[in-house]
């Protein structure tokens, strides 16, 4: 059966945010097919999540060149979903990728020089099956890369209609003010920071939330929920399927401490007090933050799009749900 989108996507134009002083607008919440949509992963199951997610109103959707697994992978799964069901509705979506992670082997497979960065683009849009991007990335700094080369790089992608909008990721606060001057003095601002940000992993409020204030780019999060934790999935051991079972998966279950647990089932009745799941508390403080345009947030079912989607049912917090979340996250707490 053709899919065909649902009317009611566009009902709540409060679900959409500028990016910084720019006119593109995201949702709220977008989905990113880091995990569960590589090769190894069910396509159907994928397909139906990005469905699903266009229905509530997501148009945007993240990757990376070397998501899978196995890397490419995520990519081509999503080359499948456009080519069949997607086609007529592309200036609807905004599609994302990223290069700076290992790719393939030799000098010339990952990091930051205009050789990478600009084949691995041509490779994504291949695998895609995309005559541009809308957001291009470079995925993280190379220490062994002139900042100049790299910018360089991805101010030439939007040059040449290969991407229309230039970002950056997991650059420090000093460095994303050289990188976001440089790309404005090549004629391509930068439009958009993506950061691993949740209450577990704090490290942008040190002075990077700040700068992109000042340069008006805005700021997408990555693993907002903490790759799982910040729900109650794991409040009674880990699940068979859950990222931290999964061997190829980030979240290790060494990293499912006792004292991360307590301040889980802490902030999983706070929660619960406000009317809200836990994954909705945590991605509310997220977005609590004004430089902040979208979370992005992972998904192995249609439940867990819809769920988080909910979040912005509640998006405000009183002084003291905040000093309440403070005092649970506080070390030694």
């Amino acid at each position: 059966m053709k899919y065909a989108p649902a009317d009611t996507r566009y009902d709540h134009p409060g679900f959409y945010r500028k990016c910084g002083r720019w006119g593109l607008n995201l949702p709220t919440v977008s989905l990113g097919l880091w995990h569960n949509f590589g090769g190894v992963d069910d396509l159907e199951t994928g397909r139906a999540m990005v469905h699903r997610a266009f229905d509530l109103g997501i148009t945007h959707f993240d990757l990376a060149n070397n998501y899978g697994p196995p890397p490419g992978s995520a990519e081509e799964t999503l080359g499948r979903i456009l080519k069949q069901d997607l086609r007529e509705y592309r200036d609807e979506l905004i599609i994302s990728t990223k290069a700076g992670y290992l790719m393939w082997p030799g000098p010339y497979g990952e990091w930051g020089s205009r050789k990478y960065l600009l084949a691995s683009l041509d490779q994504s849009l291949r695998r895609m099956g995309l005559e541009y991007v809308d957001i291009f990335y470079s995925h993280r700094p190379d220490p062994s890369t002139p900042l100049e080369e790299t910018m360089g790089a991805v101010a030439q992608a939007v040059r040449a209609g290969k991407a229309l909008y230039a970002g950056i990721s997991n650059y420090k606060a000093d460095d994303t003010k050289r990188a976001a001057r440089m790309l404005r003095d090549m004629g391509a601002p930068c439009l958009i920071h993506q950061a691993r940000y949740s209450m577990f992993d704090r490290w942008v409020e040190d002075g990077l939330l700040e700068t992109l204030g000042e340069e008006g780019a805005g700021c997408i999060a990555f693993s907002p929920l903490a790759q799982g934790l910040l729900t109650e999935k794991y409040l009674h051991g880990i699940p068979q399927g859950s990222r931290a079972s999964k061997p190829h998966g980030f979240l290790r279950p060494a990293q499912v401490t006792p004292e991360k647990l307590a301040r889980v089932s802490r902030l999983s009745a706070l929660a619960a007090a406000r009317g809200q799941t836990l994954a909705q508390l945590a991605l509310a403080w997220v977005l609590r933050k004004p430089q902040m345009t979208s979370v992005l947030i992972g998904a192995s079912s249609l439940a867990q799009i819809e769920e988080n989607v909910k979040t912005l049912e509640r998006l405000s917090f009183t002084d003291d749900e905040l000093k309440a979340i403070e005092a649970i996250l506080a070390p030694g707490a």
